[in-house]
């Protein structure tokens, strides 16, 4: 019987690992013969176990009774943590999984399937006749932070749906739970609103793209988009949830918002430029085109959201009640311009520009409030003040999570200096489209998402972290895949695994845990950027980005 290789590199890291009582070497077989028991409730991991693993293998996992030997048994266990599990592999006993809620057993299957080897992460067997055998262990872990998430930007350039579905499996697989979707802006609208069919008629498409940085002199002339249907979303949204990930959609208000005017002009400020000449933008940058603070554009993106709230209920999983509204990088020069902008400024009595930003986010704030919603929002929405309930995404650097903490609200820690996963990951010439940053796969895995100078009544306010992945200069999902990984893996550990200090991390020990998770990761076939560098095909020679020396500011 052969034991599975790379038995300790699990990732991310587990809080306990031991070996159980007797002989070394001691494996639990896994076979035709063994069967599943799934507690009520676990059905979902049943499923997974039997659909994921059960192919991989060529298992058939049957259902059959608790006390079958070598059976694989799913228990809840409101002993443990929510998301903590306990996974006790025994001979003659078989392999348990307990979980202090549904999602903790689903994470203890993740441990499982690593446990089994590289080709348990293939879609069909392709050693169907080799033993297979779990090493007698038990494992023991629960995460750090409940909201250990992923920011996908579909809006530059659109992911099809079968590609967003693959990423909810590659999070699942690292027990990553939030699916941050970032659907809308300048360059394209990505989701179906049946009140406003031109949104995806005209919104979701662009007629050209700029290849690389908006430096570059390169195009690519000919059209570029897609949308999801609401069955898309319903269906990614469920696919999700039975993984245990809530997705978060993100509508940009007010800046970021050319692509909705371009299909509704009387969203902009039509008092100060033509908006009905406007176009989805197809350059990259800050679009100057934002809305109008008129009623007319209130009422149209609660018409918006009405319709998304169904679409991305609030009980579908972890962190779902949040939805995300953007809020960032909002040029003023329009409203500056426009008698109407500066009309209700003076209606409202407000001090200027920046404060009916703020009126502009508050509206949204009470209304995703007064239906059970909370409203997140990049750390600019903290500027001219914020309801009580409303989050922030922190994404110049640590500040605006130590103010938010500070001041009473919940924190998602996405700093760009350190977890900007477009930035690029080494200094060389060959690296593809050089953008930010050098930020290498030891740098994010010492990355600390909780802000220095918080007490510990501040710092619970830290929901956790998330990496983001702005798609401006990724133009295909191998782009995607070789900006994320192996950066995913390491930010993952971050975000579950009780790791000392960034200094007194053993990235030596990720490293060597590392050359086995490669061989998952070839399994999965994610086009990762290998350690010695990018190979030819990923290069993108001659192709400008806006690479940034030295290092990142720390705070």
């Amino acid at each position: 019987m052969a034991t599975p290789e790379g038995t300790t590199d699990v990732i991310p890291a587990p809080r306990a690992v031991a070996g159980t009582p007797g002989p070394p070497g001691r494996a639990v077989p896994l076979g035709r013969e063994t069967v599943l028991w799934a507690a009520p409730g676990t059905g979902s991991t049943e499923r997974w176990l039997r659909a994921t693993l059960g192919a991989a293998l060529g298992l058939p996992l049957p259902a059959g009774p608790e006390d079958a030997p070598n059976s694989v048994r799913l228990c809840l266990d409101d002993a443990l943590e929510p998301e903590a599990y306990r996974l006790a592999a025994v001979p003659g006993r078989g392999v348990e999984i307990r979980g202090g809620s549904p999602a903790g057993v689903f994470w203890g299957a993740q441990t499982l399937r690593q446990l089994l080897g590289p080709d348990a992460f293939r879609r069909a067997p392709v050693r169907p006749d080799a033993a297979r055998a779990v090493p007698a262990r038990v494992v023991e872990d629960a995460p750090r932070f409940r909201w250990r998430g992923l920011m996908l930007d579909v809006a530059r350039h659109f992911m099809p749906k079968d590609g967003v579905l693959r990423y909810v499996d590659l999070m699942a697989a690292h027990k990553l739970n939030v699916l941050h979707l970032h659907l809308t802006d300048d360059q394209g609208w990505r989701v179906e609103i049946e009140r406003h069919p031109r949104l995806t008629e005209t919104g979701s498409w662009r007629a050209r793209t700029r290849f690389g940085h908006r430096a570059s002199p390169l195009w690519e002339d000919k059209p570029h988009g897609g949308h999801y249907t609401r069955d898309d979303i319903r269906e990614i949204v469920a696919y999700a949830a039975e993984r245990y990930i809530g997705v978060v959609p993100e509508i940009d208000v007010p800046g970021h918002s050319q692509a909705a005017i371009a299909a509704y002009p009387e969203l902009g400020n039509t008092d100060v430029v033509d908006t009905s000449a406007l176009t989805v933008r197809d350059d990259w940058g800050i679009s100057p085109n934002v809305l109008a603070p008129t009623d007319t554009t209130l009422r149209f993106y609660e018409d918006v959201l009405g319709e998304l709230l169904e679409l991305f209920p609030a009980d579908a999983a972890a962190f779902s009640e949040f939805f995300h509204i953007g809020g960032d990088e909002c040029p003023k020069e329009q409203w500056r311009a426009s008698p109407t902008a500066q009309a209700r400024i003076k209606e409202l009595g407000l001090a200027d520009e920046d404060e009916l930003q703020a009126w502009f986010v508050g509206h949204f704030d009470r209304w995703l409030s007064a239906r059970g919603r909370r409203l997140i929002g990049w750390d600019e929405i903290l500027e001219g003040g914020l309801a009580p309930g409303a989050a922030v995404s922190s994404w110049r650097g640590y500040a605006g999570g130590i103010a938010a903490a500070r001041a009473g609200h919940d924190v998602v820690m996405c700093p760009e200096q350190q977890v900007y996963l477009d930035h690029r990951q080494a200094s060389g010439e060959d690296e593809p489209v050089p953008i930010g940053y050098v930020r290498t796969l030891e740098d994010v895995y010492r990355f600390e998402p909780v802000p220095p100078g918080l007490d510990a009544d501040q710092a619970r306010h830290v929901l956790g972290t998330q990496a983001n992945v702005w798609t401006e200069v990724m133009e295909d999902s191998a782009r995607v895949d070789y900006q994320v990984f192996p950066r995913l893996a390491a930010f993952a550990e971050v975000a579950w695994s009780p790791l000392p200090a960034p200094g007194e991390r053993d990235f030596a020990g990720f490293e060597r845990r590392m050359a086995t998770h490669y061989r998952r990761l070839d399994a999965l076939g994610v086009r990762y950027r290998p350690p010695t560098g990018p190979r030819p095909w990923q290069r993108r020679p001659g192709v400008l980005g806006r690479p940034v020396e030295g290092p990142p500011p720390s705070r």
